[in-house]
């Protein structure tokens, strides 16, 4: 009787064991099978992202989804519903405001380039030449409006009210010589309508992606020092330090990453440093 007990507890250990075993290894597989879903406009972010998923992310151990979108909401909603593991599309003073006025928790992780904000127009050489109640489009998004009002006040267009920031709208404009319309439009829009517009102030991504060059065809383009509206890697709160999303910020900041930029976008997009 005592060696059927023994035989019988260790034949529960060992059944135990070999369970743990094959738990422990399933669990390993799913972890390396883990897919990082990021959400991403499609010039430069996904282009961008998929540099590192070709050249960087194999042996890193990290597997890319990359999914696309033309606007700058869904990639936060799909964020914070969870559909999206991150996003790569938006700097901090927009995705501030979309917290404060959408009560989402998400973060800013990992900064990555800058898309210098730029004047454009197909009927005018240069920003002296906008006329006498010309119309201008603008972002429609709280901070990208803020940026081009101050793009404007910065060239000596406009002049906005003492302590207008990143939030400043057409109500603190407190000087428009040329009697200027401004047309707010959706970010996305803002390249087509150059046919309907005397000028347009148009987000760098957007302006890439409908093959004008900001460093040679903005009419007055965006400066670089100082600038706080650098585009970076966005997660859920709580999950900045996330096995997966530590090693894809430290992808993008690779210097690879910042050569591809230097060569691709030749001024247009610059490497965060």
């Amino acid at each position: 009787m005592k060696f059927r007990a023994i035989a019988g507890v260790v034949a529960l250990a060992l059944s135990l064991t070999a369970c743990g075993t094959s738990q422990s290894a399933t669990s390993t597989a799913e972890s390396a099978d883990t897919v990082l879903k990021v959400g991403a406009s499609p010039v430069p972010h996904a282009e961008i992202l998929d540099f590192v998923k070709r050249n960087l992310a194999p042996a890193a151990g990290l597997k890319l989804e990359i999914v696309e979108f033309t606007d700058y909401v869904q990639p936060n909603v799909q964020l914070d519903e969870g559909q999206l593991s991150a996003n790569f599309f938006q700097h901090k003073p927009y995705l501030d405001d979309f917290n404060a006025s959408k009560g989402t928790e998400l973060s800013f992780v990992t900064p990555v380039h800058l898309e210098p904000l730029g004047l454009y127009s197909k009927k005018i050489g240069s920003v002296s030449a906008l006329a006498d109640g010309a119309t201008v489009a603008l972002p429609n998004d709280a901070t990208n409006l803020g940026r081009a009002l101050k793009l404007l006040a910065d060239n000596g267009v406009i002049t906005l009210k003492d302590g207008a920031g990143t939030t400043a709208t057409e109500r603190d404009v407190t000087g428009n010589p040329r009697n200027l319309q401004f047309k707010p439009l959706e970010a996305a829009q803002l390249p087509r309508s150059l046919e309907d517009v005397d000028a347009a102030v148009i987000n760098g991504n957007y302006a890439i992606e409908a093959g004008l060059k900001p460093a040679s065809q903005a009419l007055v383009l965006e400066k670089t020092e100082g600038n706080p509206y650098v585009n970076g890697l966005v997660v859920q709160a709580g999950h900045e330090k996330d096995a997966n999303i530590v090693t894809l910020g430290k992808l993008l900041q690779d210097q690879k990453v910042k050569d591809f930029i230097k060569e691709k976008y030749e001024g247009s997009v610059i490497p965060a440093e």
